[in-house]
């Protein structure tokens, strides 16, 4: 298993960076499930109970699966308040500066902040900036589509100002945004990455009939490919897929079809079991995963 933040890798020069969705994953940092924070699940609108012992043992594999395809998996302190404190991905974002601390538009995240500057300060990734109220993002409405093009939706989690925010952040860099789809209001999170993620330079996973028309023109205009998720697979979170490599995916178990057409495409598809870990509360392998290292 990976550090516990207790030192930098001697293998890495370099501990951060890399503004890209899809190069080589070579750093992450994942929370483990706390049983106390977990007993909060209504409260957080998971769809059902999780079993500690089930989700423990999910996380776990899913480290050394990370851990096999040549990422060096950080490991941060577990969070015993937040269920949703194991979703890594939304209560920062990485670049090459370091690590930018966002404010959830979720309150009851936005413990995590200063939980993730912990793990930063410890893993050797400096804080670059910082969001302040009213500001409010999540990194699940981010992505970086290239090296100075970085993507935002706004919606329900992050607020115009959030946007503005960011794009203060990140000098010399094409910060976009799109609106997102009310879907089901605020009840029930929609995030960017929710519609899309990147798989290489040329290729995107959607699902089209909720993604953005402009965003979808920008793709066309980018020349990007797209492989597109079937309805019946939306739910189950058949277009949040990580990527390890460019044309390497890391997918939660089970939609098929997304994986047939992937696969058709050129990806080649690992993938994890996550009954308890991504399906109950709605947060696949882009979520469990905060990059700290690309390329």
């Amino acid at each position: 298993m990976g550090d516990r933040l207790d030192g930098v890798s001697v293998t890495e020069s370099r501990t951060f960076g890399g503004q890209t969705s899809f190069e080589p994953l070579r750093r992450v940092l994942l929370r483990p499930p706390s049983a106390k924070a977990l007993a909060r699940w209504r409260e957080y609108g998971w769809r059902s109970e999780p079993d500690a012992s089930g989700i423990a043992g999910e996380h776990e594999r899913l480290c050394a699966l990370l851990e096999g395809a040549g990422a060096e998996v950080v490991l941060g302190e577990p969070l015993e308040d937040d269920p949703d404190g194991i979703y890594t991905h939304d209560p920062a974002i990485t670049c090459d500066t370091g690590a930018i601390l966002l404010r959830p538009g979720k309150e009851g995240r936005r413990v995590e902040v200063p939980a993730i500057e912990a793990d930063f300060e410890a893993a050797g990734v400096p804080v670059a900036a910082r969001l302040e109220e009213p500001a409010t993002a999540e990194g699940g409405d981010t992505l970086w589509l290239d090296e100075r093009t970085f993507l935002v939706g706004v919606g329900y989690r992050t607020n115009p100002a959030g946007f503005e925010a960011l794009r203060s952040a990140l000098p010399g860099v094409d910060v976009l945004a799109f609106d997102l789809p009310h879907w089901h209001g605020e009840g029930e999170v929609m995030h960017l990455m929710s519609l899309i993620s990147p798989l290489d330079r040329d290729l995107a996973l959607v699902y089209a009939p909720l993604m953005p028309t402009r965003l979808m023109q920008l793709l066309a205009g980018r020349g990007l490919r797209t492989v597109e998720v079937p309805d019946e697979e939306f739910a189950s979170m058949g277009c949040n897929v990580l990527a390890l490599a460019p044309r390497v995916a890391l997918a939660l178990e089970g939609n098929p079809e997304t994986r047939r057409r992937l696969e058709r495409a050129g990806v080649e598809v690992l993938v994890y079991s996550g009954q308890e870990l991504s399906l109950k509360g709605d947060g696949g392998p882009t979520c469990l995963t905060r990059p700290l290292l690309r390329g």
